[in-house]
């Protein structure tokens, strides 16, 4: 049997909104505070899971602290249908947290710290190995917040299981280019698109442009995350934009995170490449009209809705 594993960060999400954010010097009253269980892994875990519905499990890899909103994060978790075996406690040390200002058109701001997050080692990586041990074709999903050494063994344990890695390159990070050659498929948004490739990317030429740069280092797939206009795809036989959903946009958090989720679920139930993309891009269209992070991860019958929508 198949399996989703993701092996990143989990945070606390703590969330401000304000119609604009204060500059430095400023203060700006907010119109809402709300915590949410977050961190770019867990996210990514919780919108597999609501995707798959069941039908091949997720398990969720890294550290947690041993504070009360860690205790909080793992339920969460496990009541959105992700597997925690594999997800570490860490004594005397704080869950990831982040500090997310929105401001009046859905664009947000993250401050992070990452708490237990730093302390994941190869040791929490090689839970990889037992995960994916006597499985059939699995997905690796890995992301930039715990330390790299760690993401890179648990790519390459993937690798010698034949198993499909995906490597979302969030948060941007000068060091992590020796990551890209692990990875089967990368997935950043126009901006970690910019920082990988050195020119700016916007649109769908440069897009297309920066993807194919993007495949000269080694990487099998490139697909660039670029808002309200789409996704590139730049693969074998394949390069051309996906487009995506018009939705109101309620706030931006996550939506990268849920593509990320839909696209490993879409490629773990044996879908082909552009079919797998779409159901991430479905995934994030519903993710930004609503608030929170893990919370705002669509169900599988809500991302067939809207799907659907494309036929008619």
């Amino acid at each position: 049997m198949s399996v989703v594993v993701v092996l990143g960060g989990v945070n606390m999400d703590f969330i401000v909104e304000s119609s604009t954010i204060a500059a430095p010097g400023e203060t700006r009253e907010g119109s809402r505070f709300y915590t949410t269980p977050g961190g770019k892994g867990a996210n990514q875990a919780v919108a597999a899971a609501r995707n798959l519905d069941n039908r091949i499990p997720v398990e969720m890899a890294g550290l947690l602290g041993d504070d009360r909103y860690s205790d909080e994060m793992r339920r969460y978790l496990e009541l959105s249908g992700v597997g925690t075996k594999f997800l570490g406690s860490v004594q005397d040390e704080h869950c990831g947290t982040a500090v997310i200002l929105i401001d009046g058109d859905g664009e947000n701001s993250v401050n992070a710290v990452y708490g237990a997050n730093k302390l994941v080692d190869q040791e929490v990586a090689s839970s990889v190995d037992e995960i994916l041990d006597e499985r059939g074709t699995s997905i690796l999903l890995v992301q930039q917040e715990i330390p790299l050494d760690a993401t890179a063994a648990a790519m390459r344990i993937a690798r010698r299981y034949g198993s499909t890695v995906i490597l979302d390159p969030a948060p941007t990070r000068d060091e992590a280019d020796f990551l890209l050659p692990l990875a089967d498929i990368v997935t950043p948004n126009q901006h970690e698109a910019s920082e990988l490739v050195g020119h700016e990317v916007s649109d769908r030429q440069s897009a297309h442009k920066a993807a194919r740069t993007i495949r000269e280092s080694g990487v099998d797939t490139a697909i660039i995350t670029l808002g309200d206009q789409g996704v590139w795809v730049e693969s074998d036989g394949i390069s051309e934009l996906v487009p995506g959903f018009e939705v109101i946009t309620i706030a931006s958090v996550g939506a990268g995170d849920a593509f990320n989720g839909g696209l490993a679920a879409g490629l773990a139930l044996g879908s082909d490449l552009l079919s797998a993309v779409r159901l991430g891009v479905a995934t994030g269209a519903l993710c930004v009209t609503r608030s929170g992070a893990q919370e705002s991860m669509p169900t599988r019958t809500e991302v067939e809705q809207l799907l659907a929508t494309l036929a008619m």
